[in-house]
């Protein structure tokens, strides 16, 4: 019965034992297309294939499911394309199928033998099937597991097909329809293949799945407990990974999933395993140190040292994968010649080909694994070594001596971690290829003396030639760098400076000048940017035209040795070239990222090198004489400057202070009140003599600092939230009523410095941060003078009598008033402390300390003699006025904005918008256009000199003199087409950096302040430090490189389709499946590397915000809490990092086993294609392109990564270069006069404003006059809005209705600098710059060294410059930290009173001033400046009772406007009671109006 069936099926009873086309028997009999046994095997695989599919589908249908009533239809692309591919397919199969039964009745009369047309019809039935069940949505687990069970065994199946089918097209050199149906069913299958495991993600499955429904919180966000979970586990897969998913990078897949499926988030980001982390590279970096230490006492560690023996098994390891990788890829040449030989029919065995196709398969396959192992592991190292550096650069800043702070500016410590610990990072990648490409041209030479014989001496000198001829140019290289560098520091010093004190040159009208300051530095740096790429394009051509001119040397000499040249020598020479000559182009690169990381490390090491606060670790000795002082200073001198010949800052103190003792310390302006309490903090690196604390510290510093973040975790400062303790901090601060009003309450995020808060509330959070740590000795620097006299009243009372009883307390203030209350008085002189006494002793002994306490009585005496009122009267007044004036804020509702935003990024694929944003600039397109365009003819121009040599080696009638001399010419062309890219290239880099640096500078410096008030200051110079970097000196050259790179690759596969054509087959699949794989990498890396610039910038605005607190971070003992917080930073910027890099080599694998396949493919196309000897030379030149096929594909691919994650950079510049800008500085059509304002009459008309167009108003409908020439007082609470007033007459605020008339001009109409420019202020915060005393004082030099030392005198500063070193020219640091905050204050009414304006505001201008100076310094202003307007913004009531007018501001609103005296007399006046306060709190104190 058998027998009949198998005659039935294929017409002949015999057929398995005979031979023949359609009878054959063996293996050979299954792999014959056209045998019975083939067709029955066939068969039997289709029908199993169909039972499976129909298994899926009617178990799919069988299991009823809950559909979602609102569910959005989602159709991916990927089964959409294999259901139309494979459904034409079957749709093909069954129509042959039907056509050759309608062929066979119409020619035999009969449907037998069955086996043609009865395979056909089960091949399209099959695919038809296998279509439906793989393309099915909502599948359940079981179905899933079966789909891709069933698609691995349809492409297995599917690759039979398309093998069996090719090699019998080949053999019998015909192609028919089956066999074209059956190669396309293997780019079918691998549609199946990608559906069933791509298509078919777990939240496909069924909702009523039980492993669902466990799997489906980890999604993300469909329920509240999702991000807790994810956050807490959330550990990278690498961490528990097995081998085999380390090697293939599988542990991957599913944040890659995630990025697909949706925009990645921070939460999204796994943290890394232990050993990457900083605070575990730290703690190694630390053991190795001490170890270092040991082994050489005297020197000083090497930096480098520490680094190798940190970490040189990864090393080793990456160095073993980077051996496998170059011996792998120098078997490609040995490969090409034995497939030549074979073509040209020197056969070792029968099956060589297929033997050779499978070995370098194996080979290509291996050298992918090892090389992505050799990058992984160096990449891992280059995070570790990274973050070990920018943990020890943020530690060692928080024990950095002043001296040291002289050298490296807030903005180089910056630049240390976001530029330089980068680049030290990057060099472990790079290392090995110094060592790798050293031993990979060993082996091509090797391979080419095997080849050419002695011609390869020739080869091995022009190699060296090549490289000792890049040395003078590396060398320059280095130097350039060098001074890039300095060059780089002095820019980013001067332009951190200009950016954190925006609002000073704003009020000033100098952020002109600053912004020319800054260009000219940028010039100098920009002459160093076009050096280096000048050089790096010289580097380029130098190299990129070795692999040209070796070859041309070589063949020459062979010529000239009469070595013979045939199509195995010169393409397994050229294969071996071609291999090698991209890590030869990569020379370039390894020297400037050597050079690179030189530099850095050199600039790091000298950072932590730099001396250290010798005097922090502070003594607690329990002998009897120290042990009953909380503060115990003996010391004859102590100075901020280590020179033995320098002025001692104090001299001769001694001090003793026991513990709960209340001690006040008053002096003048510049006495060295500062410097003492500094000294007991330990900051004054000079001590000649003792220093004992017993009990931990807080300190309140005169300059008030603010973290960003929220005023909750200002107060907090790390402590554990104790909600009845924090009540009552905030009621002693007097800060309830504040957080009323603020639209978050205490959770409001304050902006970088406390932006949006005002002088007084920075100063009580700062006072309320200090209570909560209860301390034992409380450290209080001025804390009283930028507070009203109620709140000053309110705060010493509650703050410093009751809540810090039993505390000791040094309090520095030139409040006399709160004297009595203290224990002792310390009143100190030129450095000394001449006094020490009670209050009552002082006054009676001390004639300065007396001169000093009635000093501000002075300006008010005559003016109290006309209030007349009993005590009891006093107090119903006071309670009246209270009443009617104090009017608590209405709390605003949350659901406004928070001022500090969380900082923007780009999401999404932004396609090729950064590209077109980078070559906008300075004919940018058209540079890139010839760059690219002489890129094509370099490939071109070698495709011809290759098939020059391919087509005429082999023939006889070409002499061999010719075919070198057309070779040579062509070459030589080449040289000229690649010098002439690399200098449009250069032209590309230099004419973008300048264009982008010119646009964004003047963004930034136009941009409102509400843009600094919203942005904190690292934001903006981790953008002006790291990404302009990679601007400056990347972005150009990787964006050619990368579309040179990807040209060359697409080229070589073209050469490969046109030579073998059979391999279309594979390449086209091949090329979709590269885009798809790219597509889905580039869904999750773009949002990585954006995440990373983010996290680098919170890493760099951490940094720079501890380093203006330093002081205050040392004085809590809270260096180990920021030290780990900034460790936190580091590891999120190091996990994106990672995570980006590991994505990388993900891509790169898949795509080199996919180049590994097609290569494989092609080598036994062309060997089995029956071509004949003679064309044994194109073969040759096609193997030469399919060998670097794989180097060319990395190569591309890395660069396509490394640009993806340099024009993140562009992007990033891109947000700040388009900031919206203020009013134009000046408006030509309506310019004032030159003399404007000649009277300085100001009219205010129904003012109102507010921050933010969603923000509440904060001042409401303000309407007065200031007549010319007169002095104005304008009083009010803290935050009343009297700072507001001031900034919007200068229009740093724009008023949102309402006009301001000065002269009869409207300010909204004329540009800001006229207007501005016309104003004289002296600000509330006063602020110095890096620099001469006399740039301080005149930047814009206007003015003689005669008129200057003439308002010194007059600002009580004459003597103080005089005693500095270099007098006019002595140096000020930045921020002016080695003046007082008083003197500084002095230097700002110096500027005033160099500028004469006819109007001048004075905002908080006296309040870290004595008393004594304050008086003598109104003098000079009345005297100064007696014709002109003169604006006072005070808390002090003296400073105002001399004004024509007060004006009375409460909660934003003009609550009085008159003369002062009638106002002190009005009931309910909110002067009036102010005026009472001042008096009251004097008299309390033992000071009545007679001694006034």
């Amino acid at each position: 019965m058998g027998e009949g069936v198998w005659i039935l099926f294929c017409n002949n009873p015999n057929c398995s034992l005979e031979a023949g086309r359609t009878c054959s028997s063996g293996f050979s009999a299954i792999l014959n297309p056209y045998s019975c046994v083939n067709h029955a095997f066939i068969i039997c695989v289709d029908i199993l294939l169909l039972l499976l599919a129909l298994l899926i589908i009617i178990y799919k249908f069988s299991i009823k499911k809950i559909t979602a009533p609102f569910q959005s239809q989602h159709f991916p692309s990927m089964p959409i394309l294999s259901a139309i591919f494979n459904g034409i397919l079957s749709v093909a199969y069954l129509a042959l199928g039907i056509w050759t039964i309608y062929q066979k009745l119409d020619a035999d009369k009969t449907v037998l033998p069955l086996d043609g047309w009865l395979l056909l019809l089960f091949q399209g039935f099959t695919w038809l099937l296998l279509a439906i069940s793989v393309s099915q949505k909502k599948l359940n687990l079981p179905s899933i597991t079966a789909v891709k069970s069933c698609s691995i065994f349809a492409f297995l199946y599917a690759g039979f097909l398309c093998i069996s089918s090719l090699q019998e097209a080949i053999v019998d050199k015909t192609v028919s329809i089956k066999i074209v149906l059956d190669v396309l069913s293997f780019p079918g299958s691998i549609l199946f293949l990608s559906c069933a495991f791509k298509g078919h993600s777990l939240k496909d499955t069924d909702p009523d799945s039980n492993f669902d429904a466990f799997y489906a919180p980890l999604q993300g966000e469909e329920r509240d407990s999702n991000d807790e979970i994810g956050f807490n586990n959330n550990i990278t897969p690498f961490a528990k990974a097995g081998l085999l998913s380390k090697m293939s990078f599988w542990w991957l897949n599913p944040i890659l999933k995630k990025g697909k499926e949706k925009i990645l988030e921070n939460k999204d980001i796994p943290t890394l395993q232990e050993a990457c982390r900083a605070q575990a590279c730290y703690s190694k970096y630390m053991d190795q140190l001490g170890k270092e230490k040991h082994r050489r006492p005297s020197g000083s560690p090497s930096m480098l040292s520490i680094i190798i023996s940190s970490h040189w098994k990864a090393m080793f390891t990456s160095g073993f994968f980077a051996l496998i990788k170059v011996v792998t890829l120098s078997t490609g040449p040995l490969f090409l010649r034995a497939f030549v030989e074979v073509v040209q029919g020197k056969e070792v065995f029968k099956y060589e080909a297929y033997m050779l196709t499978v070995g370098l398969l194996v080979a290509k396959c291996l050298e992918s694994l090892s090389e992505r192992q050799w990058f992984f592991q160096t990449r891992v190292v280059g995070i570790q070594v990274s973050s070990m550096l920018s943990a020890a650069i943020y530690q060692k800043q928080l024990k950095l001596s002043n001296a040291a702070k002289m050298t490296h500016s807030s903005g180089e410590i910056v630049s240390y971690v976001t530029v330089d610990a980068y680049r030290i990072g990057e060099f472990p990648y790079w290392f090995h290829q110094i060592w790798s490409t050293s031993l990979q041209l060993c082996l091509a030479l090797f391979i080419v003396y095997t080849s050419v014989g002695l011609a390869t001496i020739a080869a091995l000198v022009t190699v060296m030639l090549t490289v000792i001829g890049s040395y003078p140019l590396t060398k320059s290289q280095l130097e350039y760098h060098k001074k890039l560098m300095l060059a780089q520091d002095k820019r980013l010093q001067a332009i951190a400076e200009a950016l954190a004190n925006m609002k000073v040159l704003k009020l000033y009208a100098w952020e002109t000048h600053f912004k020319s300051v800054v260009e000219r530095l940028r010039k100098d740096e920009f002459k160093w940017i076009s050096g280096i790429l000048s050089q790096r394009g010289y580097h380029l051509v130098w190299f990129w035209s070795s692999p040209i001119i070796v070859p041309t040397v070589t063949f020459w000499t062979c010529y000239l040795l009469g070595i013979p040249l045939n199509a195995s020598n010169i393409f397994t020479f050229l294969a071996s070239i071609r291999i090698v000559q991209e890590p030869v182009r990569l020379i370039p690169d390894v020297v400037q990222v050597f050079i690179e990381a030189k530099v850095s490390l050199d600039r790091i090491v000298k950072f932590l090198e730099a001396p250290e606060l010798a005097n922090r670790e502070l003594q607690q000795e329990s002998n009897e004489e120290k042990f009953d002082h909380s503060i115990f200073i003996r010391s004859n001198e102590i100075s901020w400057d280590l020179q033995s010949s320098s002025k001692p800052t104090l001299r001769d103190i001694n001090l003793a202070v026991k513990p709960g003792e209340k001690i006040a310390v008053c002096g003048e302006v510049g006495s060295g009140k500062s410097t003492l309490l500094a000294a007991v903090l330990g900051e004054v690196p000079k001590v000649d003599g003792t220093v004992h604390v017993n009990g931990k510290i807080a300190y309140v510093s005169q300059a008030a600092w603010i973290q960003t973040g929220s005023i909750q975790e200002n107060i907090l400062f790390g402590a554990a939230m104790d909600p009845v303790r924090y009540e009552e901090v905030l009621e002693k601060c007097c800060l309830v009523k504040d957080l009323q009003m603020l639209p978050f309450g205490d959770l409001t995020e304050i902006g970088e410095r406390g932006v949006n808060l005002s002088g007084g509330q920075k100063q009580r959070v700062q006072l309320a941060r200090a209570l909560y740590q209860d301390a034992d000795i409380y450290l209080l620097d001025d804390p009283f003078s930028a507070v009203d006299a109620q709140t000053a009243t309110s705060l010493f009372n509650d703050y410093v009598i009751r809540a810090l009883s039993g505390k000791t307390v040094l309090l520095v203030s030139h409040q006399v008033d709160f004297l009595p209350a203290f224990d002792s008085i310390l009143l100190m002189f030129a450095g000394e402390i001449i006094e020490a006494a009670t209050y009552d002793q002082l006054l009676a002994s001390s004639q300065r300390f007396h001169d000093l306490v009635n000093a501000h009585g002075n300006t008010i005496k005559s003016e109290m003699d006309h209030i007349s009122y009993s005590d009891s009267g006093r107090a119903m007044t006071s309670k009246d006025v209270i009443q009617k004036v104090h009017v608590k804020g209405q709390p605003v509702g949350p659901a406004g904005e928070q001022l500090i935003k969380e900082e923007e990024r780009e999401t999404g694929d932004t396609g090729f918008k950064p590209y077109m944003q980078y070559l906008r600039h300075n004919k940018g397109f058209l540079y890139f256009t010839l760059a690219i365009l002489f890129h094509v003819i370099f490939i071109v121009g070698q495709l011809i000199q290759y098939y020059w040599l391919a087509a005429y080696i082999q023939n006889s009638q070409v002499s061999r003199m010719k075919l070198l001399t057309v070779f040579s010419v062509i070459g030589g062309a080449l040289a000229i087409f690649l010098l002439v890219r690399s200098f449009y290239v250069v032209l590309l880099g230099c004419g973008a950096s300048e264009s982008i640096f010119s646009t964004l500078l003047k963004s930034l410096f136009r941009a409102p302040m509400s843009f600094y008030d919203s942005t904190p200051l690292g934001r903006i110079l981790s953008r002006v430090s790291s990404d302009l970097s990679i601007i400056d000196l990347e972005m150009a050259f990787k964006l050619s490189i990368t579309l040179g790179a990807t040209m060359n690759t697409y080229f070589s596969l073209f050469i490969l389709a046109i030579l073998a054509w059979p391999v279309a087959f594979v390449i086209i699949p091949m090329v979709y499946l590269t885009i798809l794989l790219q597509r889905h990498y580039y869904a999750s890396a773009k949002e990585l590397m954006r995440i990373n610039g983010t996290t680098k910038s919170s890493v760099a605005s951490h940094l720079s915000e501890s380093i203006a607190g330093a002081m205050t971070i040392r004085a809590f003992g809270d260096g180990d809490r920021f030290f780990l917080k900034n460790m936190n930073l580091i590891d999120a910027n190091a996990s994106t990092n990672f995570h980006t890099f590991a994505a990388n080599e993900w891509l790169i694998q898949c795509l080199e086993i996919l180049c590994a396949i097609v290569l494989s493919s092609s080598a036994l196309a062309m060997t089995l294609i029956p071509l004949g000897a003679s064309a044994s030379g194109l073969i040759g030149m096609a193997l030469a392109y399919g060998l670097s096929l794989n180097v060319f594909l990395v190569f591309s691919v890395k660069y396509q990564c490394l640009l993806s994650s340099s024009v993140i950079s562009v992007e990033r510049l891109e947000q700040y270069m388009h900031i919206p800008s203020e009013a134009p500085d000046v408006i030509e059509a309506n310019r004032p006069p030159h003399n404007w304002p000649s009277v300085g009459t100001v009219e205010i008309y129904n003012l109102k404003v507010r921050y933010r167009p969603s923000a509440p108003l904060v001042l409401h409908g303000i309407s007065c006059i200031f007549e010319g020439g007169s002095k104005i007082g304008i009083v009010g609470r803290t935050g009343s809005g009297k700072t507001t007033l001031i900034s919007t007459l200068f229009r740093l605020i724009e008023p949102t209705d309402g006009e301001i008339i000065i002269d009869n001009l409207n300010i909204c109409t004329i540009g800001l600098h006229d207007l501005r420019s016309h104003l004289g202020i002296i600000p509330q915060d006063p602020t110095l710059f890096g620099g001469a005393v006399r740039y301080n004082l005149d930047p814009l030099e206007q003015h003689t060294d005669n008129e200057i030392w003439e308002v010194l005198e007059k600002c009580k500063l004459r003597e103080a410059v005089q005693g500095k070193e270099g007098g006019l020219n002595s140096f000020v640091v930045q921020d002016g930290s080695n003046w007082s905050v008083g003197q500084r204050q002095l230097f700002c009414l110096g500027r005033a009173l160099l500028k004469r304006n006819r109007i001048l505001v004075l905002d908080e201008a006296t309040a870290s001033i004595d008393n004594a100076t304050d008086s003598i310094i109104q003098k000079t202003i009345r005297t100064e400046f007696e014709h002109c307007t003169v604006i006072t913004v005070a808390h002090r009531i003296p400073t105002v009772m001399n004004c024509n007018m007060v004006v009375g501001i409460s909660d934003g609103k003009l609550v009085e406007y008159d003369e002062p005296r009638k106002l002190m007399n009005k009931k309910g006046s909110l002067f009036g009671q102010l005026v009472r306060e001042y008096w009251s709190r004097s008299a309390n104190n033992g000071t009545s109006p007679d001694d006034w």
